[in-house]
């Protein structure tokens, strides 16, 4: 039988520890809430009252059952208050110093029973622990933020964390609502092991002007589904917080690179930009603690004027290739009212091609997304042929066809000779360099990369890709081709993976890597960054989509590129590809899909 906890303390009332007393006190646990002042303790009282009342008028939550609440809750200056609770979580900040005083005093005034928690999440529960004259009764119990509404806890065992202390805190776990996933103290544990290489490698991007913290955000919110772009998140987060716990990741977790926090992170702490706190971060808030971003002197103009400033007409656009990434670009360029012509390398290509259109057109009408009149207008404005000197009198041409460096380089040497002066001509590769595309031509100032996201007619994201030769005319020329398509265009330098796959596949690997350590599984993996982050899928789940040859290859582009040694793709990820195991196309990946 699990252990019965009636009482619980909660050590430090700030955002976090607030949320916790909230959990507890929200599921009929009776709680003393302690902090080391007075003022503290009133900040803290505030911090429960205004989440509490905020859930009254959302009509989560029961006026009576807000009152009982607060009734379960007795606010103490001080750790004496603690002596007969069942169970102590402390969750002041990040510094192991502080925590391993406290553990000590709560040794000294708890009862010989009582098991001693810490929030951490990025120090060592086995240090803090160490403090106490009973290290097998310690235990991390990693709460997410804000405490009341994330699903996820990290329980973390040390090596001398009793059995039964794991599984009563696990059965407490289940009695809150929560999803717990049990692991081994390690630095970052599972949720911000992944989650902070991540953000520091977008700060990194940031910090060398590859883009703008705009496009940084929006290309990971539209390409993968996030629910913030990671400078947003790390706003929220805290930039002092972010830098602690890269910190300690660091020093901890064999040193690796990149979690050694970029330098443009301590510049921003040292000068007070600690984000939506302070009310300015990467981006500039309302007034501190405000949500709200408000424009600053980094602002970008979004006007339509502006969009187009520079930017050529364009009435005729031309589509290379037969794959489904062009065919979805040839229906998204016909619905928008463009003129297309589709070149593919034979008649038998072309009428399967434009099969597909008409069925993925047919599909809109069913659903009633597209008039029937729109459908027949959209096909009305396609021309299908085989020969690529149809493209002679294009304002823009776009290749689609296969990742390969000498197909796309012979392809685009018969464009320059076909093609008028001034069109744009754009490649939609994912992976290669565009400017080895751009110096087949003659004329690489016209030449851009276009990189549009599967399914390219649902996916609102294109990230524009210039290299050192790109004109501004042609970039500007993209971006407004991108606007008139309803697409949301992000701009970048010609570098491996670009802004989505560079940040994306690097945490994907990470997650194998933790895997294959047998750190975790992969469903208690896939639970952390779903549960724990709001992700939309775990990273597992993901790369059985996406097919595990696709996202090898891509790992390795950026290990060739960027020299990273923890960038190199992880032993297990080749080791499944060499086995055959693809993923859902080959029906087993990292899961056995045979069955679904």
């Amino acid at each position: 039988m699990a252990r019965e906890f009636s009482t619980v303390g909660v050590v430090g009332l700030g955002t976090m520890g607030a949320g916790i007393v909230e959990v507890f006190a929200r599921n009929g646990v009776d709680v003393v809430a302690v902090e080391i002042s007075e003022p503290a303790l009133e900040r803290g009282r505030a911090t429960l009252t205004s989440s509490t009342d905020r859930a009254v008028a959302k009509g989560k939550l029961a006026v009576a059952d807000r009152d009982a609440l607060h009734e379960r809750v007795h606010f103490e200056v001080g750790l004496d208050a603690l002596r007969s609770v069942d169970l102590v979580i402390e969750a002041v900040p990040e510094h192991l110093d502080l925590k391993q005083r406290i553990f000590a005093e709560l040794d000294r005034v708890c009862r010989p029973d009582a098991i001693l928690a810490t929030n951490t999440s990025s120090l060592s529960v086995t240090e803090i622990s160490v403090a106490t004259s009973r290290p097998n009764q310690v235990i991390g119990i990693h709460f997410f933020n804000p405490a009341p509404v994330m699903k996820l806890v990290e329980v973390v065992r040390t090596v001398v964390t009793a059995p039964e202390v794991v599984a009563d805190v696990e059965a407490l776990c289940a009695r809150l609502g929560k999803v717990d996933v049990t692991i081994n103290d390690r630095a970052g544990f599972i949720a911000n092991a992944l989650l902070f290489g991540y953000l520091n490698h977008a700060v990194g991007m940031f910090e060398s002007h590859y883009a703008t913290r705009e496009d940084i955000d929006a290309a990971m919110k539209l390409g993968c589904g996030l629910p913030m772009g990671p400078l947003a998140l790390m706003d929220l987060i805290g930039l002092d917080t972010a830098y602690e716990i890269l910190d300690t990741m660091y020093r901890r977790g064999g040193r690796d690179r990149r979690h050694a926090p970029v330098p443009l992170l301590k510049q921003m702490v040292t000068a007070g930009l600690l984000g939506r706190k302070s009310g300015r971060g990467f981006y500039t808030y309302e007034r501190p603690g405000s949500p709200k971003v408000v424009p600053d002197e980094t602002t970008p103009q979004t006007t339509d004027a502006a969009l187009a400033d520079g930017a050529r007409a364009i009435t005729k656009v031309g589509v290379v290739g037969s794959g489904t990434m062009a065919t979805g670009i040839i229906e998204v360029f016909a619905k928008a009212g463009y003129e297309v012509v589709s070149v593919t390398r034979g008649a038998e290509k072309s009428a399967s091609v434009c099969e597909a259109v008409k069925t993925s057109l047919n599909k809109g009408v069913v659903r009633g997304k597209l008039a029937e009149v729109d459908r027949d207008a959209a096909l009305g404005r396609i021309t299908w042929t085989a020969t690529l000197d149809h493209l002679a009198d294009v304002d823009l041409v776009i290749e689609a066809v296969v990742e390969e460096l000498s197909v796309k380089k012979a392809l685009f040497a018969s464009l320059d000779e076909i093609c008028k002066p001034g069109v744009v001509l754009a490649t939609t590769t994912s992976s290669l360099p565009v400017v080895d595309v751009a110096m087949a031509t003659q004329r690489p100032a016209d030449v851009v990369g276009l990189h549009f996201f599967n399914p390219a007619p649902v996916m609102p994201l294109v990230e524009v890709v210039r290299t050192i030769r790109t004109s501004p005319e042609a970039t500007a020329t993209a971006r407004a081709v991108c606007a008139a398509l309803g697409k949301t265009a992000v701009v970048c330098g010609d570098r491996s993976g670009f802004i989505v796959n560079a940040l994306l596949f690097p945490y994907l690997n990470d997650a194998v890597k933790m895997l294959e350590a047998s750190y975790s599984t992969a469903d208690d993996i896939d639970h952390a960054m779903k549960l724990g982050c709001g992700y939309p899928m775990g990273p597992f789940e993901l790369l059985d989509v996406v097919g595990l040859d696709v996202s090898l290859a891509i790992q390795r582009e950026l290990y060739l590129e960027l020299r990273e040694p923890g960038f190199a793709p992880a032993p297990l990820l080749e080791h499944l590809v060499t086995a055959g195991y693809l993923g859902r196309k080959a029906r087993r990946g990292f899961r056995d899909h045979s069955h679904r």
